[in-house]
């Protein structure tokens, strides 16, 4: 994408006014961008309780993503130095080869009532009124289908606990382009009293899931070896191959693959601890494992492979509110959650690729502390064009500190 080469080059209005012709902001959405209190208190006062003022986390974008043959600029929203960079290293690299394929699947998520104290023949009264339950499930459903969504079965299981017979109800739903929450949530508080009078027992828990191993989304990227060099090839796949071997690895492993997931969410107004809660308990479904994984083609290329649960959604929730969730939407123009889900699995297959790309060759820290050279310049009291000159000689020096940025500015301002 020409128009943003050397983008981390250009001053913050200069990359403001390259979203304005590229990606079409208005002068309104511009001005929105550049006031760090977009999201003023009398708004935030209604989205939380006991509002006290508003966080800010940096926002920027990482250009040059091609998945399914579309170039995507991707809002990442995180505080943490080389994530948006090596995220769009890694789609340069990919790009170069073609890109990403993704898909996913429809948007189906699942809630469950929980009725405690049920008789023996729980399973046979729910099967012997199941029509009737799933009649009216799909009642309370009716304005999801106007949007093609809707009620899509009813299942159950009786579970045996030290606590007594419980059955668990899962009721599946399209949600669409939501989340899904408020919609499930409602149905299930509208068809637990139906389940308790048909069925016996107490009503207790009535909360969507957040595990949507219904809703996964996958992507793939082919890095050519001759782009990449051997040696990063083979580093990559012995890093993945810890990860694969050692539980504490893989930890860190799959936190790199959500610096990019957690960062596209977070930048559209999405739930990120609900995308992390289904992320992590999908990798233990099986024994906890990498999310991706990482291999070579017949040719010696490096081939990476990802599959996620991705509940996400571009309408509803804080995204009608957040005017930054709105912006970030129009930047990254998806037409669906189901795009956007697959946006959302290429940046963590990318992320992971950068973080093991640098993990086995340079090591992190060279290229992680390189950019929070800055952040230690503004720490030590750095102003303007002295950040850039602290900065710079703290990389010089090797010496990542705030007393080392402290001294430095103090004798560039002796001078």
């Amino acid at each position: 994408m020409g128009a943003f080469s050397g983008f981390y080059k250009k001053t913050i209005p200069e990359r403001i006014e390259i979203l304005k012709a590229e990606r079409g902001l208005t002068e309104e959405e511009a001005k929105t961008l550049l006031n760090s209190g977009a999201l003023d208190l009398e708004t935030a006062d209604h989205m939380i309780e006991n509002l006290i003022g508003v966080n800010h986390i940096p926002l920027g974008v990482a250009p040059g993503f091609v998945i399914n043959k579309k170039e995507y600029v991707v809002p990442m929203c995180i505080e943490e130095p080389s994530v948006v960079a090596g995220a769009a290293k890694a789609a340069k690299l990919a790009a170069q080869s073609g890109g990403f394929s993704a898909d996913a699947d429809e948007p189906v998520m699942s809630g469950q009532v929980q009725l405690v104290g049920v008789p023996e023949d729980a399973l046979i009264k729910f099967e012997e009124n199941k029509e009737e339950i799933e009649k009216v499930a799909k009642e309370l459903c009716l304005g999801m289908e106007r949007y093609g969504g809707g009620f899509r079965k009813a299942e159950a299981s009786l579970l045996d606990t030290k606590r007594g017979k419980m059955l668990n109800t899962v009721f599946l739903v399209d949600v669409r382009d939501a989340m899904g929450a408020n919609t499930i949530n409602t149905m299930l508080e509208g068809i637990a009293p139906l389940l308790a009078e048909k069925i016996g027992g107490k009503i207790r828990l009535r909360i969507i899931s957040n595990l949507a191993t219904r809703r996964k989304a996958r992507a793939k990227c082919i890095w050519k070896k001759e782009r990449i060099g051997e040696d990063a090839i083979e580093g990559i796949l012995d890093g993945y191959e810890l990860a694969l071997h050692d539980i504490y690895r893989c930890a860190t492993h799959n936190k790199g693959i959500l610096n990019g997931v957690d960062a596209v969410a977070l930048a559209t107004g999405n739930d990120w601890r609900a995308v992390e809660a289904g992320i992590h308990a999908f990798a233990a479904m099986d024994g906890y494992k990498p999310l991706n994984k990482f291999y070579k083609n017949e040719d010696g290329d490096l081939v990476g492979e990802i599959e996620l649960p991705l509940a996400v959604g571009t309408v509803g929730g804080s995204i009608k509110t957040n005017p930054i969730a709105k912006i970030a939407l129009k930047i990254l123009d998806v037409k669906s959650a189901q795009e956007l889900s697959m946006v959302m699995a290429a940046v963590g297959l990318a992320q992971n690729f950068a973080a093991l790309r640098a993990l086995g060759t340079e090591g992190i820290q060279k290229g992680h502390m390189k950019l929070h050279a800055s952040n230690l310049a503004v720490l030590a009291g750095a102003k303007g064009d002295e950040v850039d000159a602290v900065s710079k000689k703290l990389g010089e020096e090797k010496e990542y500190t705030v007393e080392a940025a402290k001294r430095i500015l103090k004798k560039l301002r002796g001078k």
